[in-house]
């Protein structure tokens, strides 16, 4: 396995050319760090599953190089969803929608719909147009980490979580710390509104000005299965909490207008939601390098980005 970091545009081509021969890429996108294979080769797609240690009937999400690349793997998209991609991609945003002949059972998890997203990180975004040019038609990548575990936000995260259940034949790209911190915002859009399943960086306000609907958000109950969906996920090795003071010896993350308990060792003090959302995951990983089993998390208010750390929060505490 290699770490590549700040790659050039060679190194971004030699990866997209690892990637058509059927081997594994980590790269950074501006929400986490994925791991990605051809989306039309089964090994390879297989092999993902196996160093997640992800179950086999849970999808992954397509990554396209552009809009003009959706038609190959999803077919009767309402016009709501090619507005919404308009609008927000490249970007943090998943559209799940009727799959194409392309979108196999192995990306869908034997769902009839499928999960499709363009990123707007550069290296994602050179890599997937270097994919393209090679043939490449998409890159199923789900987040770069063991299944349930935080995502990671750097290549060293990447190295660290997954680094021995690499080949050397893999590698990581390593394209710095992540923007957003928090997994895209993942859209049903498979009925005549569009329904959101995860919150993410763009909002339920920001699709409904778009959409020119209102739009619901479902929770874990929901029957389309998708990635960050079971009760719980997103955990480190420390129990997350999210209610009560944190008291001697246990980690403590919070806005910065929040004061740390006496003898609470601070994580993070972000100033602002977008701060806190890029600082969470970091801020997990660090308890447990720490060596600390317990975070007292103090979430933060509002709708939008806020609604979509809690959620991460509530299901981190529930594991």
């Amino acid at each position: 396995m290699e770490l590549i970091s700040n790659p050039t545009s060679d190194e971004i081509k030699k990866a997209a050319k690892a990637l058509k021969d059927g081997h594994l890429v980590a790269f950074p996108t501006e929400t986490v760090y994925g791991l990605g294979a051809d989306a039309t080769n089964e090994k390879a797609v297989s092999r993902i599953y196996s160093v997640k240690g992800r179950p086999t009937d849970h999808p992954l999400i397509v990554h396209i190089s552009s809009i003009n690349q959706l038609e190959k793997w999803a077919i009767e998209i309402p016009e709501y969803a090619i507005k919404l991609a308009q609008e927000f991609w490249p970007g943090p945003m998943t559209l799940i929608l009727k799959r194409s002949e392309l979108a196999k059972d192995f990306i869908t998890g034997n769902q009839v719909n499928v999960g499709v997203r363009v990123p707007v990180h550069p290296v994602a975004l050179e890599l997937l147009s270097e994919f393209k040019k090679l043939g490449g038609l998409g890159i199923a990548a789900p987040s770069a980490n063991r299944f349930g575990a935080v995502s990671p936000t750097s290549g060293f995260d990447v190295q660290e979580e997954i680094g021995n259940y690499l080949d050397n034949t893999d590698q990581i790209l390593d394209g710095g710390k992540s923007l957003v911190g928090i997994e895209s915002t993942i859209i049903n859009c498979l009925s005549d509104t569009p329904v959101v399943l995860r919150p993410g960086f763009v909002t339920l306000e920001d699709i409904a000005s778009i959409a020119g609907f209102d739009v619901k958000m479902v929770g874990s109950t929901n029957a389309i299965k998708a990635p960050g969906m079971l009760p719980a996920h997103y955990s480190p090795r420390a129990k997350v909490v999210t209610q009560g003071l944190a008291i001697q010896g246990e980690g403590f993350l919070a806005l910065a207008s929040i004061k740390t308990p006496e003898g609470a060792i601070r994580l993070a003090s972000p100033l602002t939601v977008d701060q806190f959302a890029k600082q969470l995951y970091e801020s997990l990983r660090s308890a447990d390098h720490i060596g600390l089993t317990k975070v007292v998390v103090v979430p933060p208010d509002g709708n939008g980005l806020a609604m979509a750390i809690r959620e991460r929060l509530n299901k981190a505490a529930k594991s």
